[in-house]
């Protein structure tokens, strides 16, 4: 039985019935107890926005308007995190408005701000930003650390942060299955 160990009783007494054994959970239970077995809880929500921060936030300029005119005037930067057997990895990418292409993007076994840093620097070497491009991004940490809003500023982009505890106006946080 590949149960990851995540089973417990109830999904184990099942996987037994399955097989054609007649056990009721309790004994199961029972067994398990006695044997130090126990399931792994799996965490349904990893939380990937810190925005209690002594960095600056900026004003929401998208409002949610995700259309765009042109390639590479407003670029919208989220992080997701994706769940592995050997633990969590974060990516970030950065996607164009107009085109809706995922034009940089980093994954790492850390959220920090070098992973930010990294998924905008490979933005910046695949595609030319346009005078006074929009940059979104939530309240992270990361997004307005010192560098990475440095950076920003060398590429002369317009700054743009969703309100506090608003998800709209960045991508999805829906985990990858």
């Amino acid at each position: 039985m590949k149960s990851r160990k995540i089973y417990g009783s109830p999904k184990i007494t099942q996987e037994l019935h399955k097989q054609g054994i007649r056990v009721s959970q309790k004994t199961v239970a029972r067994i398990m107890s006695e044997e130090g077995l126990s399931s792994i809880t799996v965490r349904q929500f990893k939380a990937t926005t810190n925005s209690n921060h002594p960095y600056n936030v900026y004003d929401n300029l998208l409002k949610q308007n995700f259309q765009a005119t042109a390639p590479n005037e407003g670029w919208m930067a989220d992080i997701t995190y994706i769940p592995t057997d050997e633990g969590w990895l974060y990516l970030a990418s950065i996607m164009d408005l107009y085109t809706r292409k995922i034009v940089g993007w980093y994954i790492d076994t850390r959220m920090t701000k070098e992973l930010v840093i990294k998924a905008l620097q490979r933005a910046l070497n695949n595609e030319k930003s346009t005078g006074r491009a929009l940059h979104h991004s939530d309240r992270g940490s990361q997004y307005a650390s010192n560098d990475y809003q440095q950076l920003l500023q060398e590429h002369h982009f317009q700054v743009s942060m969703s309100r506090r505890g608003n998800c709209y106006g960045v991508m999805s946080r829906k985990r990858i299955r």
